[in-house]
């Protein structure tokens, strides 16, 4: 049985939540300059530019990811749709209360589940804007992403989530914890429901290096800049600049803390964070974590760059003694850089991160 047909038979039978959404506040932002924070039931929309918004969870439905709305004078585009076609649907429904213009383009920043398993439910005449290898990946041509470990590694723990909050239910009588318990349940049993029904949607338009979108804005135009800079993450990422308004939007290949490595190419993502330096930003926008402003962007990145190099010769020397891949994981040392990410409280890293390391090490 694939883990397509385990998550079927794991779901529980309850309906998705529903798309009701509180506007807290509501503005066009072709109309005005940004007037404040939009948020639904599912999402918040935190204006950084004209008509560009930061999109973050509210936590009433399992997004797993960030996204990007740009606004132009006719249309909508889009970066990124989050980690389930449950969540997809959410941000199609919280983008109406921000316009009423039709999206036109989604960019998906890398292949991962949680960045790109919402295509599915995307209307048929959206453009898919995403590399050749997340293409890919998500059209099976390289295997199927619902069968690789990192789907599963995020996902299979899910069912036991929900029975340990349904335990924890069954003894407490505090109403309030109560009340909160039977939302988490609820949101994750949406999620799990959602997880059966995934259809990986690859993207119809790729590019190897580059390529501008020219959006239409009132007065004028807006470049959009869709680049690969190398392989970082994975093989495949791509960051979203906005050269007048001096945004990035770097999903997985940047974020403010420690990322998730089990599918990078931990030793080529350093170079590839040389040229994100590049680019002249005054935000930088991640698929994870709050958005960092100014000089801070450029700082991050040389943090990542230290830890990234540092990863890979400790590992490296690690397997040169005969360690094993879980040997190392637990023996290795990173603390050197628990000053820049407080998440490192002793020896060790993600075991995935290092088999990882040690199947480079071996393709070498």
């Amino acid at each position: 049985m694939n883990n397509n047909n385990k998550l079927k038979t794991l779901a529980i039978g309850v309906a998705m939540v529903a798309s009701v959404f509180t506007l807290v506040s509501l503005s066009s932002a072709q109309d005005d300059a940004p007037a404040g924070i939009i948020e639904t039931r599912s999402h918040v929309f935190t204006p950084v530019a004209d008509g560009i918004y930061h999109v973050t969870p509210t936590g009433a439905v399992n997004l797993m990811s960030h996204a990007m709305l740009i606004e132009g004078e006719h249309d909508l585009l889009v970066v990124d749709s989050h980690v389930s076609p449950n969540a997809g649907m959410a941000l199609i429904d919280a983008i109406k209360s921000v316009s009423a213009k039709p999206v036109r383009y989604l960019i998906n920043t890398h292949y991962h589940f949680d960045h790109a398993h919402g295509n599915q439910v995307f209307p048929q005449d959206v453009e898919i804007i995403g590399h050749r290898y997340t293409r890919d990946k998500l059209s099976g041509e390289l295997g199927n992403v619902l069968e690789e470990s990192t789907f599963i590694s995020f996902t299979e723990g899910v069912p036991g989530q929900i029975e340990q909050m349904q335990a924890q239910l069954a003894t407490t009588e505090n109403t309030d914890e109560r009340a909160a318990l039977q939302g988490r349940i609820a949101v994750q049993q949406a999620h799990l429901n959602s997880l059966a029904g995934i259809e990986p949607t690859p993207p119809n338009i790729t590019i190897d290096e580059s390529m501008s979108i020219f959006q239409a804005v009132r007065g004028g135009g807006r470049e959009i800049q869709i680049t690969h800079l190398g392989r970082g993450h994975t093989g495949g990422d791509v960051v979203v600049f906005l050269p007048e308004e001096k945004i990035i939007y770097t999903g997985d290949l940047m974020v403010p803390f420690l990322p998730y490595m089990g599918d990078a190419h931990v030793d080529e993502w350093p170079d590839t964070l040389e040229h994100l330096k590049s680019f002249d930003f005054d935000t930088l926008l991640p698929g994870h974590g709050p958005m960092i402003q100014g000089v801070q962007g450029k700082e991050r990145i040389d943090m990542l760059q230290a830890y990234l190099r540092d990863l890979w010769a400790n590992t490296r020397a690690l397997k040169q003694r005969g360690l094993s891949a879980e040997q190392a994981a637990t023996d290795i040392d990173m603390t050197a850089h628990s000053g820049n990410y407080p998440q490192i409280r002793g020896p060790g890293a993600d075991v995935r991160a290092i088999r990882r390391i040690y199947q480079l090490l071996d393709q070498a």
